[in-house]
């Protein structure tokens, strides 16, 4: 079941019926722009429930004054049976206190839809294409991919929740220079597995263990037949085979962390299939690609530096600082240009592209933004494209940088850090802060019961309840909502916070920032436990409440919500719930 109406868009309904009724009574002229219009929770508390701007967006066009349309707008909005006061405030802002029986309901609808509670269907069944970690094949998944993984895999949980059609994709980088260096270095080991005396790993190839079992089962299966073969009889095979393991040892770390893409498109496939050549077959017939010579580099003279004619994209026309080619001299495709025949092809099947990348890739934004303007828009079909950035992850222990890994040969891996802290703490710690932010993740900080550590703290929020509960059944005592009437102020606010949730899960698929449910999640614990803290000192308001079995129902009724909720968040992170701490 999905929740079509939260309490805020039932409000802006509400508040929309109200600017219909002035409309009707000639106080405001019809078919002003209401799309700035909202309908939040005030910034401070004690100013009431809800908050909105509306006579202050609407005055100006309107050609009244703001306060003059909120006192018009007050008297129509409470009128509302919900409403116990509406009230002005500064130059225009309008107010709203809402009755207790009001947060009751929304107690009883956050029951009522239980794991759905915080769905929507905002994305209109569209179809969003997530591509995130899209790591070389090379090797084992490191921490560098990490953070990426774990906001890519949330986003597209996030985008679901709000009622999108999600392709999770990765893309496999198999046709560029790094696989023949792989293959290389699978030769050298693949040579040590036959006996040979092979040294120490020569500069440029892969150094990890991880190639070891490769080269051993190429090894049983060919004996010495490419041992001292030229590079052109064995090269293609040990890429492939190479490659096909990578991905396998890729997957495998992925799921370490819970995530599994839908599709893996593999580059090598897609400049095998001719797209690269479509895609700029299509660009010159529309002359958004045309032959021409690049400015020198800066720093060069034209001693040594050759001008040569090469087809460049019209990408300045779309914002970047200038066109970009989209093949070498050579005449094989520069990154771009394959890059821009694979998000074409990406379009053929979304409404919507995003891409998480790494923040060392922040120079090739524009030109892959201007790449899919072109295409998409030339196409006929607009497609939005966002590319999120996201920051390399510090690891620390005890405040001192980690070791490399031995194995991986000059990394930490993924797998490692995993099976020592365990996947939700690593999936919650990476949401702890905007991807775009800098991050430490430090293997004794991350594991610390303390409220400074967020992952402990929300986990031990819903830990607690679930004991409430145990402790409720002993005692003969359930969630009921027979005597709701009885919770009092704070209680109430606990409901209030809570119902800020789906609102909260629209925004932020909006704004494609899965932290923001982190963060929420973390503001609803703090909640949590500082009513829980109430009854250390006052008996009367603890959750279970003796002698008082109609009240201690109504506390379990409220905690078992704020529990389910916070199930919901972690859903939506891809964290378990934990029952017991």
């Amino acid at each position: 079941m999905l929740q079509t109406q939260t309490l805020y868009s039932e409000f802006s309904g509400y508040l929309a019926a109200a600017l219909d009724a002035l409309e009707a009574a000639v106080v405001l002229p019809g078919g002003l722009n209401r799309g700035a219009i909202t309908v939040e929770p005030p910034r401070d508390a004690s100013h009431g429930d809800l908050s909105t701007n509306a006579a202050m967006v609407l005055a100006k066009p309107a050609g009244t004054n703001p306060r003059a349309l909120a006192e018009a707008l007050v008297a129509e909005l409470a009128k509302l049976p919900a409403v116990t006061e509406a009230s002005i405030a500064g130059p225009g802002f309008i107010n709203l206190r809402l009755s207790d029986a009001t947060w009751i309901a929304e107690l009883r609808t956050i029951a009522a839809l239980a794991a759905s509670y915080g769905r929507s269907n905002l994305g209109g069944g569209s179809t969003v294409n997530v591509e995130y970690v899209s790591a070389n094949p090379t090797g084992p998944m490191h921490m560098g991919h990490c953070r990426g993984a774990v906001v890519g895999d949330a986003l597209a949980t996030l985008l679901k929740w709000s009622g999108h059609n999600v392709i999770r994709e990765y893309y496999v980088n198999d046709a560029g220079g790094q696989v023949d260096v792989l293959a290389r270095s699978v030769h050298m080991r693949y040579r040590e597995a036959l006996g040979e005396d092979v040294g120490e790993v020569p500069e440029g190839l892969y150094p990890g263990d991880y190639l070891v079992p490769v080269a051993q089962a190429l090894a049983a299966e060919f004996g010495d037949t490419y041992a001292a073969a030229p590079e052109a009889d064995w090269l293609v095979l040990f890429r492939t085979r190479a490659v096909a393991a990578m991905l396998v040892m890729i997957k495998e770390d992925l799921a370490l962390l819970g995530i599994e893409h839908d599709l893996f498109s593999s580059e090598a496939e897609l400049q095998a299939a001719g797209k690269p050549e479509q895609a700029e077959a299509w660009l010159r017939a529309h002359d958004l690609v045309y032959d021409g010579i690049l400015e020198a580099p800066k720093g060069k003279t034209i001693e040594d530096w050759e001008p040569v004619a090469l087809p460049l994209f019209r990408s300045a026309k779309f914002g970047d600082d200038q066109d970009r080619p989209i093949k070498k001299s050579d005449g094989k495709w520069t990154y771009f240009g394959a890059d821009l025949a694979y998000h074409f092809q990406k379009a053929e099947s979304a409404d919507a592209l995003v891409d998480i990348w790494g923040a060392d890739h922040a120079g090739t934004v524009k030109r892959i933004r201007a790449a899919v303007a072109a295409l998409t828009e030339g196409a006929g079909k607009q497609i939005p494209f966002e590319v999120k950035l996201v920051q390399m992850v510090q690891l620390l222990r005890n405040g001192e940088p980690v070791k490399m890994s031995k194995r991986s040969g000059n990394f930490v891996t993924l797998a490692d850090v995993v099976r020592e802290v365990g996947k939700d703490v690593v999936r919650f710690t990476m949401l702890t802060r905007k991807p775009e932010a800098q991050m430490d993740f430090d293997f004794a900080k991350v594991v610390e019961a303390s409220k400074d550590n967020p992952v402990f703290y929300v986990q031990y929020a819903h830990a607690r309840i679930r004991s409430t509960l145990r402790k409720g059944a002993v005692e003969g005592i359930v969630p009921a909502d027979a005597a709701l009437d009885r919770l009092g102020e704070e209680e109430l606010a606990l409901v209030k916070l809570a119902a800020q949730f789906p609102r909260l899960v629209e925004a932020a698929a909006v704004a494609r920032e899965p932290h923001r449910v982190a963060f929420f999640l973390y503001d609803l614990a703090a909640a949590l436990h500082s009513y829980w803290n109430l009854g250390n000192d006052k008996p009367e308001k603890r959750f279970i409440v003796a002698q008082d079995q109609a009240l201690s129902g109504a506390r379990l009724y409220l905690a078992a919500q704020i529990g389910q909720l916070i199930r919901n968040g972690l859903a939506i992170l891809g964290v378990e719930a934990v029952e017991e701490m």
